[in-house]
This record gives structure tokens, sequence and C-alpha cells, in this order.
């Protein structure tokens, strides 16, 4: 904690003692339909004190913009052109932001395994971004009600795995996020038109690993539930203790974090802290605005309470696509994640496959196709695990997640929506017996957030 502390006095001073001449202030991002700290664009190409403060989008004008935006968790990117819809308005040199995303949902599973349950899935972001001399300052917090919303420390999604509920493996059912996901504070510096040095650092946070994690990327806005990948994709969206610093050149990133590896245990209101004692590194493409992608890897020292004395290696994969059009865009997202414990050379594989489309305005139409690697963990359930038990690869699991859901305007600024979702199952032969040939699962769901500006 006494490091984390002392990165965030070390960006302060950065950020105090930054040149603050006129040249740099006049080559300082200024993004349409926004008003970005330092501007120098006219009075009439800038939206209003009063527009400001409605619902708006962000449109970064290329990759460094939008990484100067940090519209995502932690320092991952999408592609420039993904909408971001979020509230904001501007006080004194600061401008004020608010992004989030609620589900009401009701799911209900098929086989001896499933369950039915009325939960909450939310987060809400709150941002404050101001210019300090050449750079942007930006603090940004996350925050969940989930451990109030999610009863019973967990809800039913079929062959999920990963942390515990009361001392016990879960197993066929998801986590639910920290209160506090993220506390982050972030400096960008820009060194002449393509080059840009940022430095991250968060008590609770997102290292530079993976791409942007389930609950934030466009291509998986409007699905309801976790991936069954999570564990092997982007867990380490809520790390603690977390110091991130990135170069940027044109259309390039390179990114290097330490964290603390220890997954957040089950008491999810508090934050805990560790040595940092783990380490990853990110490298990220954009090769045009509708387009990212990334490769990392990453050594996790005992992120699993279960198994303490395991550590991981971590590799991730992923390509971006977003296709804006007339009244509604195309976010998809393909996905590889890698873990592999070093105590018993077991590895552990998943692929995803998202997409979704927003048309008309208002409608949504998306898809998750997922094959994930599942352990011999799921065989005990949610029992304690038998002395000497080894956790090994027993089969891949395939989900298949189709879903629907229009938005409805009844509150000044908010998007609400009403949809449905089904996924249909295919279970490994170890895992038949248990589950059946063909589970299933639906979910009926009330989503609120913040509104998209329109002609976005």
């Amino acid at each position: 904690m006494n490091r984390v502390l002392c990165a965030v006095l070390s960006i302060c001073v950065l950020a105090a003692i930054a040149p603050a001449n006129a040249t740099a202030q006049q080559n300082s991002p200024c993004m349409p339909g926004m008003q970005m700290p330092g501007c120098t664009e006219s009075p009439t190409s800038q939206p209003s004190q009063k527009q400001s403060a409605a619902p708006m989008v962000m449109n970064p004008g290329n990759f460094i913009d939008s990484i100067i935006a940090h519209t995502s968790s932690g320092t991952s990117a999408e592609p420039v052109s993904t909408p971001t819809p979020m509230l904001m308005t501007t006080k004194g040199p600061w401008m004020l932001m608010f992004h989030a995303n609620a589900f009401l949902v009701e799911q209900q599973q098929t086989s001896a395994r499933g369950g039915d349950k009325f939960f909450s899935a939310n987060w809400f972001m709150p941002m404050a971004q101001r210019k300090i001399g050449a750079g942007f300052l930006m603090l940004r917090g996350m925050f969940s009600l989930e451990p109030a919303t999610v009863t019973g420390r967990r809800y039913p999604l079929l062959f999920q795995q990963g942390e515990t509920a009361y001392g016990l493996p879960i197993a066929d059912g998801q986590h639910p996020h920290n209160f506090f996901m993220e506390l982050a504070v972030l400096y960008d510096l820009r060194l002449g038109k393509n080059t840009l040095i940022s430095a991250y650092v968060a008590p609770v946070g997102d290292p530079a690993l993976g791409p942007t994690a389930f609950p934030h990327r466009a291509s998986a806005f409007e699905d309801a539930l976790a991936t069954l990948g999570h564990h092997q994709q982007d867990s380490t969206h809520i790390a603690d203790d977390v110091i991130t610093g990135g170069l940027t050149y044109r259309d390039v990133r390179i990114e290097a974090s330490g964290f603390h590896g220890r997954e957040p245990d089950e008491h999810r209101w508090k934050i805990s802290q560790g040595a940092i004692d783990s380490w990853s590194t990110r490298l990220t493409i954009e090769p045009g605005k509708n387009w990212s992608a990334q490769y990392s890897y990453a050594h996790i020292t005992s992120p699993e309470a279960l198994f303490a004395a395991e550590d991981q290696n971590r590799m991730t994969a992923s390509l971006m696509y977003n296709r804006p059009f007339h009244a509604g865009n195309w976010a998809s997202t393909l996905l590889w994640g890698r873990t592999s414990s070093l105590q018993e050379d077991s590895v552990f594989n998943s692929y995803l496959l998202e997409s979704t489309v927003r048309f008309h305005r208002s409608n949504y139409v998306w898809t998750r196709v997922e094959n994930a690697e599942r352990s011999s963990e799921l065989l005990v359930g949610e029992n304690p695990l038998p002395s000497g038990f080894e956790e090994r690869p027993i089969g891949r699991v395939g989900a298949y997640t189709v879903g629907y859901d229009r938005e409805v305007h009844w509150m000044p600024h908010l998007a609400s929506a009403v949809g449905v979702q089904f996924t249909a199952y295919g279970a490994p032969n170890a895992l038949k017996p248990i589950y059946g040939t063909s589970p299933w699962g639906v979910a009926v769901f009330f989503r609120i957030r913040p509104a998209r500006a329109e002609g976005h």
C-alpha cells in the first residue's frame, strides 16, 4: 500500500511540474462533441454549458485521443469509433462524467445444477478530468452494489467456476463484483503530436492484462451475465495495488503493470491490500478507427484462495471491431485466454466470440459463443475439496447465447430497455451425467444506463 501511495504522489508531482507552455496547450487533443480541458476551439464549435450537461457520446479523433478519454476500465482500449454513452458537464477547469450500466435480472436454468434467481448486476463510474501542465489528470472511481443486490454471494450461471462463497468453491455460479471496483489516478502527457506517456495508479484497479473486461465491452454491453472464460481472460479487472506505465506512438501502445495477484475475497464491501507480487505487459495496436487488437502476458502470484500455493501464467489475445452506421453500430470481439498452473502443470484455454448490433437507434441484438475448458472442481460442486485434490482439465463446455432488447425512454437522460436472452450449453462427456446432454438457461431483464446523444 505504501508503494501505491508513493506512486500517487509521484503522479501528482509530475502533473504539477509538467511544462505548461502555449505550444503544448495548442496541441492538446480536442475531441469533437466534448469539451476537453485546454482545448482552444472556438466557442461556436463547443457545446454550451447547458448542452454539455446533457448525455453525450465521446468522439475521439484518433487512438491517442481515445486513450486520454479513458472511458473503459483500467487503461484498456476499444476501437476509436466505439460509442460511449455517458452524462457530462463542466465545473470550472474540471470536466465531470458519469458512466454506468445496471440490470434487474430474472434468471432460470435447467438441469440438476441449474438455479433460478432474481438479482441485479450493476456498476457505475464517476470521473473527473482537467488539464494540468501539458497533460491531463483524471480521477476515476468505479463502484457496484452487487454485494447487496446479488444475495447468497453468487448468482446462477451453469458451468461457471472460480472464487468462493462461504468458504466453499463456487460451482455453477458467478460471484458478485466488489463495491470498490476501481479507485484510480491517471495522468497522460503528450510528447509531440504522435507520442503519449501515461501513468495509472490504483489501490483497486485493472492492470494491463487482457482486453476491456466483459462488463465494459461494447460487444457485451447488453448481456447481463458473465462470460464462462472470465477467469482465463479478464478476472484481474478488479485487482489491488495496481501501478501501470504506458507509451503510445501513433497507433501502437506498450504497457507494463505491477499488482497484487490474489483475487478479492468473498467479503465484497472492503478493499483487500497486499504486496505488489505480480506483473503483466500488454501490446495494443489500432490500425484504424474501427479496429483494436491486443496481446498480453502476466505472471500472477497465488490468485486463488483455495489454491494459495499455486502461481499462474496467463496469456490473452483479442481482436475488436466496431462499425458505425446510420442510427446504430456493430461491435464485435474475438478473444482467447490461456491460464497455466506452475504447480500442477495444467493448462486451461477459453475462446469467445461476441457481437452486438444496434439498429434503428433503440434496438439491440447480440450473440455470444464460448468454448471454455472446465476443471475437475466442477465434479466436486459446492462442497469442501477432498484432501490432496488437484485441479485438472476435464473437457470444454460450449455456450451459445442470443438476445434482444429494446430501449424505452421513460426518464430524461437515461436509456431503459426490456430484454431477454437465451443460452444453450454443450457439456463434455465427463459432465453429462451431472448436467444432462442439453441444459439451457433464460434471462429476462430490465436495463438502465445514461442515454446516448441523438445522432450517435
